[in-house]
């Protein structure tokens, strides 16, 4: 009788799990179709590497990852001990780790004791010290502490009741028999039995409330991390998927099943530990967007539109706008400098700034919803394809005073690509100026598009404005192929990105080097010759571009062109490498105002300055102009310069 209720229960619960599960993952096939499935091999590595190996947990600084990481594995071998705990209960006869190695008890016990220990320290962290960048006390991540503390209590007692009555097995256990000796030895043994039901009861009640509990709270991650993981893009994310201009289509994404299922899977798989939104430059800096709260918000979204829709009915709940959780505002969309920070730190791999792309591509081109001081931008680039809406001649007026040729078709080997600022901007013609000098001296073979180069459009893919930039992606390929183009040098990370990763999604593969990459390349072989007077740099400290360093990995090669030139690496900002803050001008920011919280500029201008430099180096336009305009506004540009790499080397030619 009393395996049949016990069959009943367990078999009750575990339907009621699975249902649950069901009702929660169907939704997931309201996504668009993408393939995540090709390199089965390199993704299964993924999953050992990042998923039970905890890479992203335990690196990035953060300390409390340690243990996470104690807690997963601990959780990891206790699935295995509840699955033959429930299994014995159903089955007594048949399923028993009995007859396994004594060591399995022994590493049961150790699991459960760091389990215990993982759980009690992540509850005095929540209380005592609670992490600004996530909701530390919500009622959520105390149930399943709590049901996870209970486990374990259940367990101890099981198992020090069961020895006390006299089992061989559980003496193995050395911790069960700390408890036994410690509050059973008074207990009659008549009595033992009853504490042995009781405490097998709580453990088997707990478990399965812990189970069903699950597709419901926010660790529904247990269930999705490891998959997503498993479903991780193979390559960085650095460009945006492209769409297709067909009559009909919708563009962007407006509503929830317009997102591919994998972005759905992501809105399952967060952790909510908060560390994209520490990494944030835009949340640090007191704006509306917080990258945790917009994954939280597609899955809210998700979940309280998916029947509705399952069901062929309209949404009920506006992906995009005010309408409170589950709906993402403007604001928060448009203060994104797609970074991606959040990306890099998100221990479930989770792709957070195609989101907010897709996002603003459906605002930009089905509703032409877009702030209005983007409005005489995009006019600019439409027309004379520049941010400015400058005529095209103008573009080789800062070579006006150096003799620079023209691309020729099967004589010159690179193109070297100046960009919108290296054209445009006052400031940024002398890195130009500066790369040309660099560039002869070198002995490279080089040339310019003139009059004839157009923007590389990134700045109008990251703001959602697809069809032009599909449109200017096709203007530049066309003039590549009819002039033979193969190798380009860019003096922007922006453009570099561009060029490289979003123009192959036209079939167009060419060789792109950012200039610094081609400095250290032309130091390392001899045929650059260096001097720089160190009294004019004084203490340089150096800033990572996003687009050069976590778009594209390219760290090392500015930094050793500074070491090569000055004898000594560059100071390193207290964020830096692939934690790096950014300068606020991504992702189209360079075109809009901050009216919210502090200038991102100045809080990486005032990182900057507690290095006491005398020059700050960087290799990007935009985070030059920005450096520029943050010591400006704190009245410290005339005790710090800003450099870019290519300056630096320029100044020391012999």
């Amino acid at each position: 009788m009393l395996l049949n209720i016990r069959t009943i229960i367990f078999a009750a619960a575990l339907l009621l799990f699975c249902w649950s599960c069901y009702r929660r993952f169907r939704f997931l096939m309201l996504g668009k179709g993408e393939n995540r499935f090709n390199d089965a091999g390199k993704r299964i590595w993924g999953v050992i590497y990042y998923a039970f190996g905890q890479r992203c947990t335990v690196n990035h600084g953060y300390r409390f990852g340690w243990n996470h990481l104690v807690l997963f594995w601990s959780f990891i071998i206790l699935l295995i001990a509840n699955t033959e705990f429930l299994l014995e209960g159903l089955f007594p006869d048949y399923v028993s780790f009995s007859m396994l190695p004594v060591s399995i008890y022994v590493i049961i016990e150790i699991a459960s004791v760091l389990a215990l220990l993982a759980v009690c320290f992540a509850m005095v962290r929540r209380l005592a010290f609670p992490p600004s960048y996530m909701e530390a006390r919500s009622r959520d991540a105390f149930i399943i502490l709590g049901l996870i503390a209970l486990l374990m209590v259940a367990f101890f007692g099981l198992h020090a009741s069961e020895i006390a009555n006299g089992s061989e097995t559980a003496s193995y256990m050395p911790v069960s028999k700390f408890v036994a000796s410690t509050f059973f030895l008074q207990v009659q043994t008549a009595s033992l039995g009853g504490y042995i039901k009781a405490f097998w009861w709580l453990h088997a009640i707990v478990l399965l409330v812990f189970l069903n509990y699950l597709p419901y709270s926010k660790h529904m991650h247990i269930l999705t991390g490891i998959p997503n993981v498993f479903f991780k893009s193979l390559t960085k994310v650095n460009t945006q998927p492209r769409e297709e201009f067909k009559k009909g289509n919708v563009f962007g994404v407006g509503q929830i099943n317009l997102f591919t299922w994998k972005d759905l899977m992501d809105s399952y798989s967060c952790t909510e530990c908060g560390r994209c939104s520490d990494m944030c430059p835009a949340t640090n800096t007191g704006k509306s967007l917080n990258p945790r709260l917009v994954i939280h918000d597609i899955k809210v979204n998700l979940l309280k539109n998916g029947p509705v829709i399952q069901n062929k009915g309209a949404p009920v709940m506006p992906l995009i706008g005010a309408g409170g959780e589950g709906s993402v505002s403007h604001e928060v969309l448009w203060a994104c400098t797609t970074c991606g920070a959040c990306m890099e730190v998100c221990p479930v791999s989770i792709e957070h700034v195609p989101k907010i792309v897709d996002m603003r591509r459906n605002l930009v081109e089905m509703n032409a919803k877009v702030p209005d001081e983007l409005l005489p931008f995009f006019e600019s680039m439409e027309q004379r394809s520049n941010p400015w809406g400058i005529v095209p001649a103008d573009r080789i007026k800062w070579a006006a005073d150096i003799n620079v040729k023209p691309f020729e078709t099967g004589k010159t080997e690179y193109l070297f690509y100046v960009g919108c600022f290296g054209a445009f901007d006052a400031r940024s013609r002398r890195v130009s100026l500066a790369i040309s000098k660099i560039l002869d001296a070198g002995g490279i073979s080089w040339g310019t598009l003139g009059k004839d180069e157009l923007c590389c459009g990134d700045s109008m893919r990251r703001l959602g404005n697809e069809f032009v930039f599909d449109r200017m992606t096709k203007d530049n390929i066309k003039t590549f192929k009819d002039k033979g183009v193969k190798k380009i040098i860019t003096q922007c990370p922006h453009c570099y990105n561009t060029l490289k990763n979003d123009y192959r999604q036209y079939d167009m593969e060419l060789e792109v080097v950012h200039h610094t990459e081609l400095i250290n390349k032309l130091i390392k072989s001899g045929k650059l010759t260096v001097n720089v007077n160190e009294a004019d740099l004084g203490k340089v400290a150096f800033h990572d571009s996003c687009y050069l360093g976590r778009y594209n990995g390219i760290y090392n090669a500015p930094r050793e062109v500074i070491a090569s030139v000055t004898g000594h690496a560059p100071a390193e900002m207290e964020r830096c490498l692939d934690k790096s803050f950014c300068c606020g001008a991504g992702g189209g920011r360079m075109w809009m105002e901050e009216s919210e919280g502090t200038r991102i500029n100045a809080a990486r201008v005032e990182e900057a300055l507690k290095k006491d430099p005398r020059t700050v180096c960087v290799c990007c336009p935009y985070c030059m102009t920005m450096f520029e305009d943050g010591l400006k506004s704190i009245k410290a540009d005339d005790k710090v310069q800003v450099l870019d790499v290519a300056e630096i080397v320029s100044r020391g030619l012999k």
